[in-house]
């Protein structure tokens, strides 16, 4: 059985009516179970289960390559953070995350996404629309660089250069070829060790 993900209307959560800081303050505070995340998407509240124990090793192999190349002051991290995007109304928690260090000195639960320089997100049945459709266009605005891991597809593709209309650049390699993730970061993304580690789970 494949586990799809749960959507919440956020005007409902709580009697909430479309204010996207009370929404965000309900994803908060959400007692998710273990192993899941909340994320507020198009209006709604998505809670959807966390990697599958396969990505583990893509998502390692992906952060230990990009720690030699962050930019100053920035880290990489798959730890299950929160950013907010206030403009698109958006609140999403990436597989993988480099952010400014800044960020987290806070008491709050969630980072605004300005502190972003690059997001990757590994697709699966159930959240591979979301990846490459919603984020993609909220990330294409804001965000520095965007990688899409494909895991169906056995392919990543990096997005750079955000503008109001989206991520003017990208471009596309199969598993096992070198992919340039662009600057901040410049450098070729070795991704052998992303093969085997297809999914091949399908919605019913």
């Amino acid at each position: 059985m494949v586990e799809r993900p749960t959507s919440i209307d956020a005007g409902d959560a709580g009697g909430f009516e479309g204010d996207f800081e009370r929404d965000l303050r309900t994803v908060e505070e959400m007692d998710t179970p273990a192993g899941y995340k909340a994320e507020l998407i198009r209006g709604k509240i998505v809670v959807s289960p966390w990697s599958k124990l396969r990505y583990k090793m893509p998502m390692r192999l992906l952060r230990k390559q990009l720690e030699g190349h962050v930019p100053e002051g920035h880290d990489a991290d798959t730890s299950p953070f929160l950013f907010s995007f206030p403009e698109a109304e958006r609140a999403f928690g990436p597989d993988l995350h480099v952010a400014e260090l800044a960020a987290f000195d806070a008491d709050g639960r969630h980072a605004d996404a300005e502190a972003l320089s690059l997001v990757a997100e590994l697709t699966s049945a159930s959240t591979r629309d979301a990846d490459w459709r919603d984020k993609l266009e909220t990330y294409g605005r804001q965000v520095p660089v965007y990688l899409i891991l494909d895991m169906q597809a056995e392919e990543i593709t990096a997005f750079w250069d955000p503008s109001p209309k989206g991520y003017r650049s990208h471009t596309t390699v199969s598993f096992g070829k070198p992919l340039h993730v662009p600057p901040p970061f410049d450098f070729d993304l070795d991704t052998t060790g992303f093969l085997g580690t297809a999914d091949t789970a399908h919605e019913e």
